[in-house]
């Protein structure tokens, strides 16, 4: 919606009334005949309407809500923030069916929200190697299978979320950042030039917060219900026993979205909140991008000879085949803990792993660790 369109204000009040959503609000909109009525029309005649007796009903404080909307228009304006609103043709559909989704969103970028493949991934914000790798790996072969027609979706914190984000950025795929807060400022502020490259790149940053919110430690929940309405599906690709990704990944379930999990090693403190959304059967597993696209029965861009590709390591030797089968079964090793596992001299072992880093199948961690690429 233009910022000056005559219904905006009344609009952007009606979207900051604490718990409106759009089941809520199609409710009340049945009953009272524009947003511009809900604000003019008198307490009393509000509350025989509704059967209600909230505050949120009160003159007093619907004016106050009107003052910050004033206020908050004024913001956008000057920013060139888009204003879109559930009734919008724009407005992302995938919201329209999650109850207690946002009827508003404030954007920064063009993005396409009602893009045809849209997927959410998250996870913890202390990544590791192993969550990063699979991230961009994830992303990569997802832009080569769903070309041109998908967007990744995250929360621009630290951890899986930038990774994403990043991953998006590298392989030229538009990326959405949901804002735990206005957008006024980027938070985390480390982050802010990722966010102007994803803009700059075809992506966006979206709220529901106004430029007026103050961050606490609520709106980070809040927000995650976002990240899993704009999504066909979620991905945790890492998660400790508890977090804010499991969050995400329960809210997706609620919405009738698909959740998938990477799992990990069961000695793996990041790998525990995964391994468990799989063993309840609250997320189903995958290794790859081509396990995605076949679950949620997408069209893949490639034959099927080209998707196979994707998850095969180059021809190996016999040894470095032997390599890679003993840092998949033990994870990352030290150069001197992975001689004696393959029995063989070092000198010999550095040999083999200087050709698997050249062919892209290992990565070296500091310390002498060695660790598969995929």
């Amino acid at each position: 919606m233009a910022v000056n369109s005559p219904d905006i204000l009344y609009r952007m009040a009606f979207a900051g009334i604490r718990g409106m959503g759009v089941e809520l609000a199609q409710r009340l909109l049945d009953i009272i005949p524009s947003e511009k009525d809900f604000f003019a029309i008198s307490e009393r005649e509000l509350k025989s309407i509704t059967g209600s007796r909230s505050k949120v009903w009160e003159r007093a404080f619907r004016d106050d809500t009107l003052r910050k909307a004033e206020t908050e228009l004024r913001f956008v304006e000057q920013r060139k923030v888009k204003v879109t609103y559930f009734t919008d043709d724009n407005f992302p559909k995938r919201l329209l069916n999650a109850s207690d989704a946002p009827i508003l969103l404030y954007t920064i970028g063009n993005c396409d929200l009602n893009a045809k493949h849209v997927i959410s991934i998250v996870g913890t914000r202390r990544s590791t190697h192993y969550g990063a790798t699979f991230c961009d790996k994830l992303v990569e072969d997802l832009s080569k299978m769903l070309e041109g027609e998908v967007v990744i979706v995250s929360g621009l914190a630290y951890g899986t979320d930038i990774n994403a984000h990043r991953a998006a950025l590298k392989y030229m795929v538009p990326t959405v950042g949901v804002q735990a807060c206005g957008l006024n400022k980027i938070y985390p502020a480390e982050h802010r030039d990722d966010a102007a490259h994803m803009v700059q790149q075809g992506g966006a940053v979206v709220s529901d917060y106004t430029s007026q919110d103050q961050i606490h430690r609520g709106n980070f929940l809040a927000r995650n219900r976002i990240i899993a309405a704009l999504s066909d599906c979620t991905v945790v690709v890492e998660s400790a026993d508890k977090g804010g990704a499991l969050v995400t990944a329960n809210i997706a379930a609620s919405y009738s979205r698909d959740v998938f999990a990477v799992p990990g090693r069961v000695s793996d403190e990041y790998s525990k909140g995964c391994n468990r959304l799989i063993m309840n059967n609250q997320a189903a597993s995958i290794t790859c991008a081509e396990d995605l696209v076949k679950a949620m029965r997408w069209e893949s861009k490639l034959i099927p000879e080209q998707a196979k590709e994707l998850e095969l390591f180059p021809q190996l030797t016999a040894e470095e085949q032997k390599v890679v089968d003993v840092l998949r079964k033990n994870g990352d090793q030290h150069i001197n803990d992975l001689a004696g596992l393959m029995a063989m001299p070092i000198y010999r072992l550095m040999a083999i792993l200087v050709e698997l880093d050249t062919k892209g199948v290992i990565a070296t961690l500091p310390g002498c660790r060695y660790v598969l690429k995929r």
